[in-house]
């Protein structure tokens, strides 16, 4: 396939080796992949190529991702977007597809994984319920990614809300969260 006739792919992490690593990945699936490390920069070459597809990352440097497919959907509403991140929560998945991402995926995803999240447009009855409810650590991780997102992303508006130093805020932020 000629690189004019291949599909044009947006990644966009400022994880330099994920997306070397993943760019190669992706191109041997027929995709032509163009590269960002942060959301100026992403939005800059998504109006130059416009994407069919774009990979984004949920936290670039300390830019929030979701800003970068809020943008990409309205610049073109057919573009397959999947937010990739290391910082899951149910906050942070239910406002990217509220803002027209059609997956979320928690790193580290695979060329395979990302591959069948771009081409997957419905959803699947068939998940399993996990029977377990949240660890009390996860819980609380949930929880103060609710009530920052209910603040924009404003650590200290969110830990005003939440009663808290907003230095305690961000520490707790700053930890991955506990893996069920």
């Amino acid at each position: 396939m000629s690189e004019q006739n291949k599909e044009q792919l947006l990644l966009v992490d400022d994880d330099l080796t994920y997306c070397l690593v993943l760019k190669s990945a992706l191109e041997k699936r027929g995709f032509s992949v163009s590269v960002a490390h942060d959301v100026k920069s992403g939005l800059t070459l998504a109006e130059e190529i416009e994407p069919e597809f774009a990979v984004i990352d949920l936290r670039i440097g300390h830019e929030s991702g979701l800003e970068l497919v809020q943008k990409l959907i309205s610049l073109d509403d057919n573009t397959q977007v999947v937010m990739l991140t290391g910082f899951a929560s149910i906050a942070t998945a239910v406002e990217a597809i509220k803002l027209g991402a059609r997956h979320y995926l928690t790193k580290p995803a695979n060329a395979d994984e990302i591959m069948n999240a771009l081409h997957k447009n419905s959803g699947d009855s068939s998940v399993a319920i996990n029977a377990n409810p949240l660890s009390i650590k996860r819980l609380e991780w949930e929880h103060l990614q609710k009530i920052l997102m209910e603040h924009d992303g404003n650590i200290s508006a969110a830990a005003r809300a939440l009663n808290m130093h907003r230095r305690t805020l961000q520490r707790k932020l700053d930890k991955r969260p506990v893996r069920e």
